[in-house]
């Protein structure tokens, strides 16, 4: 077993169905509906700038674990420095785990797959009973940890997409509509591409893509696979499989959303969308299968990730002498009690958060790939990332409640700072400080290297 170089096809399959099931979630259900539906006859450009963020860092992130050999985000960061990759790995985690994304799966699939049936009752208590069962769920299965890739890859992911699969073909057999005719909406009628990209973030599948490297790893290995370099090749190739089906499902959903404005208005969020969309073809009977679909989407991505971050938050502080067992409990307990603000209130809370750590994750992962041109040396970690975090501090503060910024009498100093930071009204403020951070880490590599 040991001298294997490649998995075999089904190998493949299992591993990638595993990788895809933890990766489409909440946010992958709920934001390309939506995306599609305010972009209109401009859905195909807005889809490609989705795939870009939503399918094509994430798959750059499992392939810098592949790359680097990094046993964990932790030691990953930590190029940077110890202080920072501990700062970093907690922040991620906590934003891809009970803070933000955990959550949000368990109100999502209430809000898609539950409240549409349970109307004129108490929603409040409706969801307090519905995220109880659902983060009970999401316990026993996360204290299985060895047998997550028999559950997410083989059983509860060829649910989903059996389900998913069903509300799709209907939706493009009978059109309620042609994306053609629909006039886009808001910014998407100029920029709709970079819209996208923006969108694209919400997932938050690159963030989890340093989370879920080292599980794709682990499952690479055991299969068999033990050297370095094969263990990357298939790691790479899994990812590639997971991301080519997260692709297509996302230009289905943005398109099968911007046909439904042919029948309905734009909702409010992709939520509202999906159940209207799913009423349309099955009546009472899409309800049921939203539900389905929703539920067996959030739980697999739940599970993920209640396990991964269980597992790091078990190495990242041993002096807590907290196992992982107990690390489950704890964050699954935090999850079912920030779930029940709602699916609003905490979209409106993660979004600054995400602004904040999605140019430094994005740095932190193209400079992982490209790192051998440099020796990975930490000085030029050091120079990208100090200058990538104040343009992303901006992006934070920016996309802050309007109370918050008031309160603190924001607005005028953040426009003062925009107007220095090149394509800061894109949101992309960050792309030329980190490039001069390079060009300095690198002036700083080749001198030292030279000397």
């Amino acid at each position: 077993m040991g001298t294997r170089k490649s998995l075999k096809l089904n190998e493949i399959i299992i591993i990638a169905s595993m990788l895809f099931g933890m990766f489409f979630g909440a946010g992958n259900l709920i934001f390309p509906i939506h995306m599609g539906q305010i972009a209109g006859s401009n859905v195909i450009p807005a889809s490609i700038g989705f795939i870009i963020t939503g399918v094509g860092l994430p798959l750059l992130a499992v392939a810098a674990f592949g790359i680097t050999g990094s046993a964990g985000l932790q030691e990953l960061s930590s190029k940077v420095g110890k202080g920072y990759g501990v700062f970093f790995t907690t922040l991620l985690y906590l934003t891809i785990g009970p803070a933000f994304a955990i959550p949000r799966c368990a109100t999502t699939s209430f809000t898609v797959g539950i409240e549409p049936i349970a109307h004129n009752t108490n929603n409040s208590l409706v969801l307090f009973i519905f995220s109880l069962i659902f983060f009970l769920i999401v316990l026993y299965f996360s204290l299985k940890e060895t047998e997550l890739l028999t559950w997410i890859g083989k059983v509860i992911n060829p649910l989903f997409l059996l389900f998913y699969g069903i509300l799709i073909v209907a939706a493009f057999i009978n059109p309620a509509g042609s994306f053609r005719e629909i006039a886009p909406t808001d910014t998407y009628a100029t920029q709709s591409l970079l819209n996208g990209i923006l969108e694209g973030y919400n997932t938050m599948d690159a963030l989890a893509g340093l989370a879920f490297g080292i599980i794709v790893i682990d499952a690479v290995k055991s299969f068999g696979i033990s050297d370095n370099e094969s263990i990357m090749s298939n790691t790479i190739f899994s990812g590639i499989f997971a991301c080519a089906l997260m692709a297509i499902i996302y230009l289905l959903s943005s398109v099968m959303g911007a046909n439904s404005r042919g029948v309905f208005d734009t909702s409010a969020n992709g939520g509202i969308a999906l159940s209207q969309i799913s009423e349309h073809y099955f009546g009472t009977y899409g309800a049921l299968l939203l539900a389905a679909i929703v539920t067996f989407a959030c739980l697999k991505t739940s599970i993920g990730l209640v396990s991964s971050c269980s597992s790091t938050f078990a190495k990242l502080f041993p002096g807590l002498k907290l196992s992982r067992t107990a690390w489950v409990y704890i964050i699954t307990i935090v999850s079912f009690i920030i779930a029940n603000f709602g699916l609003d209130t905490i979209i409106s809370f993660s979004i600054p958060v995400l602004m904040f750590i999605y140019p430094l994750t994005i740095t932190l992962i193209l400079l992982a790939l490209f790192g051998k041109a440099f020796n990975h040396d930490g000085k030029v970690y050091l120079c990208v990332t100090v200058l990538t975090l104040i343009p992303s501090i901006v992006d934070g503060l920016s996309a802050a409640p309007d109370g918050f910024k008031a309160a603190l009498n924001l607005d005028a100093i953040l426009a003062n700072v925009k107007g220095f930071l090149p394509f800061a009204s894109l949101g992309f403020g960050w792309v030329v400080p980190a490039a001069i951070g390079l060009v300095l880490g690198l002036i700083l590599h080749f001198t030292k290297s030279k000397s």
